[in-house]
């Protein structure tokens, strides 16, 4: 057989070999960070309130459990709730929201997609019920400066049946 013959294999083996994208960690340490990983009182939110404080508006109440979603700030008497939302868990539309986990699509590309909805059930339950209410976005913490303003703006603004975007 000559060699423009030989069937292409592509540069990893042959077309029988299946290619698996393989976690660099081993299953017990991928188990292991992943229960490092906490739900509430994470670093961006922490950030968040202390930016709020820091701006003049303490008084928030966190993870409220009779609200929509457990807002991770929230002003009752103004009916102002604020989400902190990971760009990664929560499907955001920046370069570390759109990137894919390289393994158990079958699994993460559901729980995304099912926290994104719930997400937008929970917002739009405390918009009905009259409450203004904004995300902060994890990526948001890198330009502190207009996120400064963006908090300044939306805690200066008095709920009046009128949501913030």
């Amino acid at each position: 057989m000559a060699d423009s013959e030989i069937p292409e294999t592509g540069s990893r083996g042959s077309c029988d070999q299946e290619q698996v994208a393989m976690d660099k960690l081993t299953p017990d340490r991928r188990s292991r960070n992943m229960r490092q990983i906490r739900g509430k009182n994470t670093v961006p939110e922490l950030r968040v309130r202390r930016l709020c404080r820091e701006i003049g508006f303490s008084g928030y109440r966190i993870h409220r459990k009779d609200l929509p979603g457990k807002p991770d700030l929230a002003w009752i008497g103004r009916k102002l709730a604020i989400f902190v939302h990971g760009c990664f868990w929560h499907g955001h539309g920046c370069a570390e929201g759109i990137r894919k986990p390289k393994t158990n699509l079958d699994y993460w590309i559901p729980k995304i997609a099912r926290n994104q909805q719930r997400d937008a059930e929970d917002i739009a339950t405390l918009r009905a019920a009259g409450w203004v209410v904004i995300v902060v976005w994890e990526c948001e913490l890198s330009e502190i400066d207009c996120l400064t303003k963006k908090l300044q703006r939306f805690l200066s603004f008095k709920a009046s049946g009128l949501n913030a975007k």
